[in-house]
C-alpha cells in the first residue's frame, strides 16, 4: 500500500536570493540594485554612459536656450 501523504520536498537554500530576501524585508532593494549594479564592470560602463549622455543633453538643451 502506498503513503497516501507524500513526503514535502526540502526547502533548497538558494544563497544567491537570501540577500535580495533580505534586501526586500529591509526596503533596500533600490540601494542592492544600485550597488550589484556598480560591482559589475560592464553595468558601471553602461550607468557612466547613460549619466554621460543625459548631462551632454542638458548641457545641449541649456546652450542652445541661451543662443537663440
Amino acid at each position: 500500500m502506498t503513503d497516501p501523504d507524500p513526503k514535502p520536498a526540502e526547502p533548497h537554500d538558494w544563497e544567491g536570493l537570501r540577500e535580495i530576501d533580505r534586501a526586500i524585508a529591509e526596503n533596500r532593494l533600490t540601494a542592492y540594485t544600485w550597488k550589484k549594479a556598480w560591482a559589475d564592470p560592464w553595468q558601471r560602463l553602461m550607468l557612466i554612459a547613460v549619466a554621460a549622455g543625459f548631462l551632454a543633453f542638458a548641457i545641449f538643451v541649456v546652450v542652445y536656450d541661451f543662443i537663440l
